[in-house]
Formats: C-alpha cells, structure tokens, sequence
C-alpha cells in the first residue's frame, strides 16, 4: 500500500515540464480572439483584417484567431463571414490582456451589405450575455473575463456566483437544493468521474481559475451530455493555445481564527507530509503477510509481527500557537504559443498550485435513545479535529493547430488533496450507566490522501466540403484513495468517581472503535473514448444542425483494507492505566494473557473489486424553424454494466447489474424579441449508486461514532425534468430571469439512521430504494443589476438569486411527509460588487444560505438528523500595484462564523429549538483568512 509513490513519480514529470516550459515565454504584440454565430457555433474561415492595413488571418476549427501585427496604438479590425453581417471593431490594443468574443449575426437575403459598429470593450461584454442567451439550454455561464475581474481563485469560488448553485466546504456543489449527488462534472467535454472514492461529488477547487477559459452550468439536459444528473452538469472548459506568452506566480499566507494564537495539536508524521504525501513512515512493513497469508499465524506469530506496527507513542504532540499555524499558498501559471513546422500553430499552458492550512474543528456530537419529545443521550462528546490540510495540483496543456480546420490537442491534469489530521475527544458514555455516564477520553490520528490524474487526447476537425465537424477523444484517469495507519484509542473512568484513574478501553474484542489500526487502499482507473460529428444544412431558410456521437467508458476499481487490532485477552489494570505514550511499548506486548495481542479483523467485505462498462450513443437536432423559434432535441441510450464485490457469483460479495436507459431531451426556445427569451425544456436523466454504496463494507467513522454500511439493493435513481423560464437581457452586464420547475425521482438514494446496528453499535445503511419516490416543485429568480442610473453608486453592482423547493418522498405509496436527503427548500444567493477600474480596486461581498435539510433520514424509532440554517458571509477585497502587473488579495470566509447545529425535530416546529430539539452534532467552523499578492512576470 504504497498510494503515495503515484503523486510523486506524476509531480517529478510535472516539474521537468515546468523546466522545459521557460525558455519559450516571450512576449509578442497579438490580437486574439473567436467568432461565433446566434447560437453560440464557431464561425470556421471567418476573415479578420486590420482597417488600413495588408494584415489579416482567418478563424479555426472552433472559431478561433490569432492576429499578429506590430503596431503599439490602439487598431480597428473588420470581421466578415459569408453568410453574416460584417462588425467593424473599434478600440483594440495589441497585446493587451483581453481577448475578443465576437458574435455575429445572420444576414438577411434581402439586404445589401451591413456593417455593424462597436468597440472592443462593449464587445467583449456583449459576448458574454449572447452566449448564455443563445446556448441551447436553460443555462449560466461564467467567462474567463468574468474570472479574471473577480477575486476567485478557483473554479468552486467562482460557481458560487451561479443562480441556484451554493458550496458545501468551499468545493461541493449544491444545485437547486439538491445534494452534490445528482451534479456531475466534465472538463473539456470528457466526463469526469467523482474526486471522492467514497462520496459521489466533484472537488471543484481543483481547478485554478487563471487557466479557465469558461465555466458552464447547464440545468437542462441535452443528448450531447451525459445524463447522470439530476441537478446541474458543470462543464469546466480550461485554455489550450493561449492568446499570448506569459507567466506570472502568486504566493500568501491564511489563517483559521481557531487556530491562530492557540494550541494545535501533531503525531509524528513522515518528511513528505508537507507536500500531502507519505514517505512510507506509516506504510506496513515490506514484508507484512497479506491477508490469508496472515490469518492462519498463530497468536504469538501474529503478535510478534504486529508489534512493529502497533508499538510507540499514542499521545499527541502539542505545536506551538502562532507562526506554526499559518499556512501557505503558491501558484505558478505560463503559457505560450508559438509557430512550429513553419505554419503550424503550438501552444501551451502549465499551472502548478500549492495550498497547505491548518483547521481545528471544533465540534460536538450526541445520539440519543428517543421516545417521543424526550431524548436520554447514549453518548455525548466534544471534540476538536486539528487538520493539516494540503492541496496541490498542476496542469500541462498542450494544442497543435495544424490549419484553420484541423487541431489536436493534448491536456493532462493531477491533483493531490491531503488531510493529516488529530481528533481529541473528552465527554461521556452512557452505554454502562444510563444516569451518570462514564467520562471518556479518546484520540484519533489519521493521514488521508487522495491523488486525481486525467489525460487527455483530442481533435477537432472541420470538412468545409460537406459542411460537417468531427471530433473525438480519449481519456485516462487515476483515482487513488491511501489512508495508512489510521490509529484509535479510548480511555473510561468509572461512574461517579472522579478520582478514579482513566483505563483504556481494551478487552479480548477487536475493534474499530479502539485500539483500532486501519490501513486501506483505494484505486480507480477509468477510459474514456468517443466522438462525435455535426453536419449543417439549411431548411425554412434557416440553418438546421445533426449532431450525432458515441461514448465508451470502462471504469476499474480495487479495495483493499488491513483492519487490526489490539486487544488484551485478560484484564490488567495497570496496563490500561498507562498514558497514550507508554501503553503501547514494545515491551507490554507478548504471548500472556494479560500482554496486549494483536491481530486482524477478519471478513471479506474488507476486500472487493467493481467494474462498469458504459456505452453511450444519441443522436440531437439543433432545428431553427424561424427567426424567432429554436428547438434542440435527440434522445441519448446508456447502457450501463456493473460488477461489484467478486467475479465469483457464489461469493456473497457478488453483485451484477446490468441496465439500459432511453433517455429523451426537448429544449424550445421563443425568442420573443432581441432582448427576450421564453424557454421551455423535458428531460429525463439518470443517477447511480457509486461502487462503496453497493458494497457491504463496514467502515466506523469516528467523528459521527457510527459505522456506515453500503446497501447490495441500491438500484439508479431515474429524474424526469421539466423546466421554464422567462430571461431579460436588458443591457450588457445586466439580466433578469424568472424560472420554474419540476422533478420527478423514482428511486432516489438516502443515507438512514440505525440505531440497532451489528453488534448494537449505530449504523448508517443506504435505505432500499426501489420501492420509493419523490418529487420537487420550485422555482427561481435572479438579477444583475449596475447601480449607476445614480452617480453615488455608479461603481457598484448588485446581483442575487432567490431559490424556493418543495419536495416530499413516498414509500410503497405511503407518503412520509419529508424531503429527500440533502434537499434544501430554499437556496439564496446575494452580492455586492464595489470595482474602481482607475486604481485597480475590486471588492466583492458574497451571502449564501440554505434551508434546513436532511443529514441523515431517520425510521419509526429515532426521528431524522436535520441541518439547520446558517448564514454565510464572505469578503473579498483586490488591489492592483505596480502599474497592474502585481495584485494584492485579501480573502475573508464564513464573517458571521455561526456554528452549524444538526438536530432531531423533536417538537415538529421545523426550526432548531435548544431546550426542546436533541442536538446531534455541532460544528465549529472558524473563520478563513487569507492574503495573497500575484506578479505577471510577463
């Protein structure tokens, strides 16, 4: 179990493209840009000249230009097409920042030549609001202009600014209430596969925002797409020949105010642990038994082997309070683009990010035996989780232009997300003693690793001949969970006796709960490949689109977990009195009775493999039947094959579901004049289980004190959408919508509540799901309006949305009067945007808050677990220096700081009582601090 070794040799290939990466930044004069029509297509051979001069180029496959001139003032170019009115454009600066999003329209059979005048700011702007008012869905989308002028840093911070959509930890997304389980993520149109190996959620923060070079989020489903989800499919698009050389780097520091000026607690880790990854310091030996050859040792054997691993200090180590705590960050960009076998056009662009804070969560948690409005706590502690918290990541694109038609291109990401984390638990059992309850001290020690990689390689190419587009891809990813030496360890003092010494929690029982050593494995593989291709034709006089395409994707995964224990088959109390730093030594191991014993958890489910084969076709007509009427429509099949657990059917573990969906799309828009659109779209889509949810692997999770289990009956939860909405693009930066919808769910997925688990632990079990149902009704609104019809506020923006849900679950036609886990029955949104162009200041104040919603759904004895509400507030604040080439940045999160509070409804009042509601959990937060100062080298 070496999970670490990947991140390593992946970030030594990384830094060898980072060397060789320098020599080709040198800055050129250009002017670059894409031209697109009224829905949103690139132009291919659009010409482009400078007014008064020879100069001039073409657009590409996908609309794209590069125009090199040697003029230092400001220039006009013209941009004409055949078939669309001609722009002239005004105002263009070679070699600024900028690039130009160019929209032109159809012109009319019975005109003579237009031309259309504006300048290159008003441009840009107005290519923004086009695109999302001609995308061929109900949509929101963020460009890279957007990005730039606003203080996100990645992509997750910049969604945030999406109508309906909120974060969940600053990188889950929440779309329309709904749970981050039913989103989905791609990136350059490749489907990616979830960053958690035991969570179905996308890390959004992965992706720096300076390489992006547009974010969309679609809330219709259209054939083109995959149709696993249910919520939103985020489509993250990065930059692959960038319109000019440049480099520049980012470094800072950030704090937790639970952190600063205050204790923080360590174990011994490993050299590596700053960069997220283990050196081997907590791996097993390299000559450890597996796991059959190690259950037939005898116990002396198995003791004398696990010794080495079990043995040392357990107590943890107290840092010191001030500069120890601070964090930091790093971030390097370049990019360059470049002529290669005399005209082909090479470019290129390499990131690498490095984020490392330190967090104390400060949280409690509680279960409780309930009957009725009364509530006697089974258990109730306080804890505080110290977390060393490490993300970095890089990014290394490539695109080769080999004309105006054809271009390939080669992109790779990797990113590494680590959590070296100490849990102090004190509080007090009531298990024993019912009336006074034992207090209890518990530690928890754990490092977590996580390593994304993708591949890709794709091509585009246009046949003007046959008025056709081919694309295709293939793709290759690595998902790798490594959770090594994760150590657990409580101590008891008798009921009412506070005198009496704590005695580790030991006997001739293995445990997860205490002297718990558990290692675990976790590696997905996943292809991808597919294509597609377009052909165009006009019908009513309009022009009429074919898109067909296919897409395979095969995704392996293998688990493997060493759960150990030590135990002590008769009692000692002398032994269980030691310290956390003296009862594991080596020699208080051995053969007798009254010696601490290792050995290892025995049960298959430690162990499975899973495989999914999916093959994906459809087929989509992107029809125009008048100027005012559009409708985009197809129907994509998925047929979906999945093995978890054994290839064996007579192994329990066996788990074969094979499955094929038809799923149709309808999205109509009314273009009710140059500034309106109604749009009306139906859809069905998709969700299924992950391969951990399938399984009946027990994993006890310390920081709920319950064991979750998977569920081998799950089956895919299948969404019927319907959608409207009315959309006022009044003038550029500004917009107005009005939406509704509605969502049908035939087997939704929750997480449940059992306080009557294995061995009378609690449990959380994947509820059966084939017999349940769920709808939601809701509707949004949402603004962007500029505060200058009043020159006191004529620098300001202001921008909102304002989500309302309904949602109630049935059971084998018996109605529950609940939503479904996760669903939230309102979501809003707010900011306030101060921007001084002049001197380069922008501040941005952001609010979020959500319903109540289910954390876990309950049964007929314990009432679900609800998240009450919380406001979230965040300042953001920029400055600009040395003539704009360097930015100082200072980031403040979560202001108002108010704990989260998980709760038991015990009054039916749906709001979060403390004398009359058990509370469940509560969390602590802490408010985020960071500042940062960037520099554009060139």
């Amino acid at each position: 179990m070496q999970g670490g070794n990947l991140a390593a040799r992946i970030l030594s290939i990384i830094f060898l493209i980072f060397i060789t990466s320098l020599p080709a930044l040198a800055q050129t004069g250009k002017i670059t840009g894409r031209v697109v029509d009224e829905s949103n297509h690139a132009i291919t051979g659009a010409s482009i000249k400078v007014a008064g001069s020879t100069a001039g180029t073409v657009t590409d496959v996908d609309g794209h230009f590069t125009l090199n001139i040697s003029a230092k003032d400001s220039v006009t170019i013209e941009v004409s097409a055949v078939g669309f009115t001609a722009k002239t454009i005004s105002g263009i600066i070679p070699g600024s920042a900028e690039d130009l999003n160019i929209n032109l329209t159809a012109s009319s059979n019975d005109l003579q030549a237009v031309t259309v005048k504006t300048s290159a700011r008003r441009e840009s702007t107005n290519a923004l609001i086009s695109f999302q008012k001609n995308t061929n869905a109900v949509a929101q989308v963020i460009s890279a202009e957007a990005i730039r002028r606003s203080p996100d840093k990645n992509t997750g911070e910049a969604l945030k600014r999406v109508t309906g959509l909120s974060m969940q930890e600053g990188k889950y997304i929440v779309v329309r209430g709904l749970s981050d389980r039913y989103n989905q993520a791609m990136l350059n149109g490749v489907l990616l596969s979830s960053t958690e190996p035991d969570r179905k959620t996308f890390s959004f923060d992965i992706f720096p925002s300076s390489i992006v070079e547009n974010i969309i989020v679609n809330k219709t489903f259209i054939p083109e797409y995959s149709a696993e989800w249910a919520g939103g499919l985020i489509q993250v698009n990065t930059k692959d020949i960038p319109s000019r050389n440049f480099m520049n780097v980012q470094v800072g520091t950030n704090f937790n105010t639970n952190t600063i000026g205050k204790d923080f607690y360590i174990y011994k880790g490993g050299k590596l642990d700053w960069l997220g990854i283990d050196d081997g310091t907590r791996a097993l030996p390299g000559n450890f038994p597996t796991k059959n050859q190690f259950s037939v040792l005898g116990s002396s054997e198995k003791t004398q082997l696990g010794t080495p691993v079990a043995s040392g200090s357990w107590a943890p180590e107290k840092k010191g309070s001030f500069l120890p705590t601070l964090g930091q960050t790093f971030q390097f960009n370049s990019g360059f683009a470049s002529k290669v076998l005399k005209d082909k056009d090479l470019g290129g662009v390499i990131s690498v990010t490095y984020n490392r804070s330190l967090k104390n969560l400060d949280y409690n948690n509680s279960f409780y035996n309930i009957d009725g409005t009364k509530a006697d706590p089974s258990f109730r502690y306080h804890n505080n989780r110290y977390s060393n918290d490490v993300l970095w990541g890089a990014l290394a694109n490539f695109s080769l232009r080999l004309n105006s038609n054809h271009k390939i291109s080669f992109r790779n990401i990797i990113n590494t997300n680590s959590s070296d984390y100490t849990t102090l638990r004190t509080g007090k059992d009531f298990e024993s003693n019912a009336q006074t309850g034992e207090n209890i001290k518990a530690y928890e020690y754990a490092f977590r690793n996580n390593t994304f990689f993708n591949t890709q390689l794709s091509g585009e190419h246009n046949i003007p001949s046959l008025k056709s587009k081919i694309n295709w891809f293939g793709s290759f990813t690595i998902l790798d969970q490594y959770l090594p030496k994760q150590r657990r360890l409580q101590y008891n003092q008798a009921a009412g006796d506070d005198t009496a010494p704590y005695l580790a929690l030991l006997s001739n029982t293995l445990s997860q709960k205490t002297g718990s050593i558990f290692y675990s494995d976790l590696n997905d593989y996943i292809y991808n490949a597919g294509g597609d291709i377009t052909t165009s034709f006009n019908l009513f006089g309009q022009k009429q689109t074919v898109k067909g395409g296919y897409n395979f994707q095969v995704k392996d995964r293998i688990y493997d977990a060493r759960p150990f224990s030590v135990t002590l088959p008769s009692d000692n109390p002398g032994l269980k009195a030691l310290d956390p730093s003296q009862i594991f030594n080596a020699s208080n191991f051995g053969d007798g009775s009254n010696q601490l014993h290792f050995d290892e958890i025995p049960g298959i489910y430690y162990r499975y493999i899973a495989n999914s084969i999916l093959n994906a076709g459809y087929i989509q007509f992107d029809n125009a039947f008048t100027d005012w009427l559009r409708i985009v429509w197809g129907a994509r099949y998925e047929y979906f094959d999945q093995l978890v657990g054994s290839v064996y059917k007579s192994d329990p573990r066996f788990n074969w579901q094979k499955k094929g969906d038809l799923l149709p799309a309808l999205n109509i828009t009314f273009k009710l004049n140059n500034r309106t659109n109604l749009r009306i779209a139906g859809s069905q889509t998709i969700v299924r289980p992950e391969f951990r949810e399938l399984t009946g692997t027990a994993f006890y999770d310390f920081e709920v004190g319950a064991t979750i289990i998977g569920n081998p009956n799950l089956v895919r939860t299948k969404i019927t959408n319907a959608d409207i909405r009315y959309e006022v693009y009044s003038r550029p930066g500004e917009l107005f919508t009005l939406g509704a919808f509605y969502k049908y769910f035939q087997s939704p997925i929750e997480l449940a509540f059992n306080q009557t688990g294995a061995g009378g632990s609690s449990t959380f079990n994947y509820l059966d799901n084939n017999n349940s149902k769920a709808q939601t009704f809701g509707g949004e609104i949402e603004f962007r309006k500029k505060l200058d019809f009043w020159p006191a506020f004529e620098r300001f923006t202001v921008q909102g949305n304002f989500s309302y849900i309904y949602n109630r679950v049935k059971f084998q036609e018996q109605s529950l009067n609940r939503p479904m886990q996760g669903q939230s029955p309102y979501l809003i949104n707010a900011a306030l945007q101060y921007d001084v162009q002049e001197i380069g200041l922008s501040t941005t104040m952001l609010f979020n808050q959500i319903g109540r919603r289910i954390l876990y759904v309950g049964n007929e004895q314990v009432p679900a677990i609800w998240e009450a509400p919380r406001p979230l507030l965040d300042l953001q604040i920029a400055k600009k220096l040395m003539h704009n080439k360097s930015e100082l940045k200072l980031n403040i999160a979560n202001l108002i700081n108010k704990r989260a509070n998980f709760y038991h409804d015990l009054d039916g009042n749906k709001v979060y009582n403390k004398g009359a509601d058990a509370l469940a959990i509560s969390r602590n937060y802490g408010t985020n601090v960071s500042l940062s100062f960037s520099y554009n080298i060139k």
